[in-house]
């Protein structure tokens, strides 16, 4: 059978995904996740393409621990988005992988149902393969993509693993963290380092009798979020009880967002954040650029790898290994 992925018609895929072809959106990112130097190659020269088309969303980050209901919480917004405001709304969704199988369940198109039936929705789940950051190596790639097919509004849902969902932060304009109501201890919780990135907090299943203590819970975090140095952006992270069932706080929670991105725009801040990003993906090809100059070059390789298992079979010392390394550059780039 002739592989799909030799057909590749770069003018094709252009036109198609500019029209906001779902299919071709999709295949373009599938493509994106591939090791393969060809499929590497192939979407770098489309993204080439693209670039003039993008830029026009707002970037959200979602994170929150496993359980915290995001999925459903983005579903909730999303379907608010493209009801009342006729929004085009992507959904790029991480799921954790296994450390044995390198399997992943993702599962969030199922969980977002409703929002998936949407002709102005697209919902991506992509395998987290393990990366700690939170989010994939290509989801940076996929929200370019997802720009050029005239996505207003892009959510990245992180895996939910903690501190190292910081990275996130790279690649977004808007980082919004969900608690549970009564998750825990407010003042051990303000310890991690994620809550210093967060733009917004959302006290999230605020059902019910619930609401009283998550409208509690949310004004405590607003208050200690005063404590903390001020932001970069001169923005003052916000806190809200919110409801996915009941859609409490729904106009409330975009009201901000939209606040917070004229703030930004105004004070400039916003083209700054971009600017960061762009160099964030640079330093990120630049390292796979680096890691295949490694495996490419015959002496890198070979010494690399030399290396790798004395330092496993406790024959060097991983600083031993690394003034041998030193050595080896230095000999084949003098």
């Amino acid at each position: 059978m002739t592989d799909k992925r030799h057909q590749f018609d770069l003018t094709l895929y252009k036109e198609e995904i500019l029209k906001g072809n779902r299919s071709f959106l999709g295949r373009a990112i599938t493509l994106g996740e591939s090791t393969l130097d060809r499929d590497r190659m192939y979407t770098q020269n489309l993204l080439l393409e693209l670039l003039p088309h993008t830029g026009n969303s707002i970037r959200i980050g979602v994170s929150g621990i496993p359980g915290a209901g995001k999925s459903t919480f983005i579903e909730s917004i999303g379907t608010y988005l493209i009801e009342k405001f006729n929004k085009k709304v992507a959904v790029l969704a991480i799921d954790p992988s296994s450390q044995l199988s390198h399997g992943s369940i993702l599962g969030d198109k199922t969980r977002m149902e409703l929002l998936s039936r949407s002709e102005r929705a697209f919902i991506r789940p992509s395998p987290s393969q393990s990366n700690l950051g939170g989010v994939t190596q290509n989801t940076r790639e996929a929200v370019y993509l997802c720009e050029a097919a005239g996505y207003d509004v892009i959510f990245i849902e992180t895996v939910g693993v903690g501190q190292s969902e910081t990275a996130v932060h790279s690649m977004i304009d808007f980082f919004m963290m969900l608690q549970i109501v009564g998750g825990g201890d407010d003042l051990q919780a303000i310890k991690r380092g994620i809550y210093e990135h967060i733009d917004m907090l959302v006290v999230h299943k605020a059902d019910k009798n619930q609401l009283n203590q998550a409208k509690k819970e949310a004004s405590n975090f607003k208050k200690m979020f005063h404590l903390f140095p001020q932001k970069e952006s001169g923005w003052i992270p916000q806190a809200i009880p919110f409801s996915s069932i009941e859609k409490a706080g729904i106009y409330e929670l975009w009201d901000i967002i939209t606040k917070y991105e004229e703030q930004a725009v105004n004070s400039g801040y916003f083209k700054k954040k971009r600017e960061d990003q762009n160099l964030a993906w640079y330093n990120e090809l630049q390292q796979e650029q680096l890691d295949r100059f490694i495996k490419q070059h015959p002496l890198l390789s070979k010494g690399v790898n030399e290396l790798n298992q004395e330092v496993k079979n406790s024959k060097k010392t991983p600083l031993e290994a690394s003034r041998i390394l030193d050595n080896l550059l230095k000999n084949i780039f003098k």
